[in-house]
């Protein structure tokens, strides 16, 4: 069992998968990350080969970041898409929103702790983007995307609990433009086909 644990974690490490580097702020256990690497297997092997190829091209500093971001959430389902996962942040971001508006920060405080540890989908993040995007140029956003949006979520949370709903809607503002930014890079406007005429 040590001995197969020690393959995972050498298997990860060999794609460029270690956990130190620019992507954390501090150094991973030894726990964090074998746990890291089994997240990453395990959703490398849900990957086409294609994607895989993808993403082992990808720089050591996104992979971490890709790490860091598996390891950060505690919740990872097994069958939702990333779809229906931006559906449940969204529901959360209506409800900081509405909390907002009527001066409860119990209420925003818990929806904002929820988005920022919102459910990953099946296969991580990467299987739900352009195949042409799984680049380090295009990928390089996320962690920006992630201060804005995910850490900005915790220091709304924390405003609402302190009763400051005025420094909670400027956070709301924020996450408001982290999410228009990343939509506008990976998405375009939702709905439209490439198969009509612009």
């Amino acid at each position: 069992m040590r001995t197969a644990k020690r393959g995972v974690v050498a298997a990860v490490m060999a794609l460029g998968l270690g956990l130190s580097g620019a992507a954390w702020s501090q150094a991973p256990s030894k726990a964090d990350m074998q746990r890291g690497a089994e997240i990453m297997q395990k959703q490398m092997s849900m990957m086409t080969p294609e994607l895989v190829e993808k993403a082992k091209a990808l720089s050591p500093e996104i992979k971490q970041f890709l790490v860091k971001i598996a390891l950060k959430h505690s919740r990872h389902s097994e069958t939702l898409t990333l779809r229906q996962v931006m559906a449940e942040i969204l529901a959360d971001y209506q409800t900081v929103a509405a909390a907002i508006a009527t001066d409860n920060g119990e209420l925003a405080s818990e929806a904002a702790r929820r988005m920022a540890n919102h459910r990953l989908p099946r296969g991580g993040m990467l299987p739900y983007l352009p195949l042409e995007q799984i680049t380090n140029k295009d990928l390089a956003i996320l962690p920006a995307m992630e201060n804005i949006i995910e850490v900005g979520a915790v220091r709304l949370a924390e405003a609402a609990e302190k009763g400051d709903m005025g420094k909670a809607a400027q956070e709301l503002g924020a996450i408001t433009g982290g999410c228009v930014t990343c939509h506008a890079h990976f998405r375009g406007q939702p709905g439209t086909s490439p198969r009509l005429k612009k």
